[in-house]
């Protein structure tokens, strides 16, 4: 092996752990994390540059073998029912706040034509 291929090895390692430390958080997040994170580590052991040398010369290189994906942990936090959370503080409706900011956008530019007749230019 390569320097190079030494360093892309590593760097699809370290995804590697990164993936099993996200999916031991065992929340829906963690465990999307590690799945991608696991995809995009097979595909940097693809890119080390001995064996797109060989693919480029129409070599078939040697199959490496990838190291298994992390096994999800157990779950240790009970499920919520209900995933959707609430509005606990209320607050005015985002479409009263975008028509409220449509109107005073009319009524500035009112002002401004308006004033513009005050001093035209000849």
């Amino acid at each position: 092996m390569t320097k190079a291929d030494l360093l892309v090895e590593r760097g699809a390692t370290r995804l590697q752990q990164l993936a099993r430390r996200a999916a031991q958080r065992g929340d829906g997040i963690g465990e999307w994390l590690a799945e991608e994170l696991t995809e995009d580590a097979a595909f940097l052991r693809k890119l080390k540059p001995s064996l797109i040398a060989a693919r480029a010369r129409g070599e078939r290189p040697a199959a490496q073998p990838t190291p298994p994906a992390p096994s999800p942990p157990p779950q240790a936090r009970a499920e919520k029912p209900n995933k959707e959370k609430k509005r606990k503080n209320g607050g005015p409706s985002p479409i009263l706040i975008v028509g409220a900011a449509f109107a005073t956008g009319i009524l500035l530019a009112k002002v401004v034509d308006w004033r513009g007749h005050a001093h035209p230019r000849d």
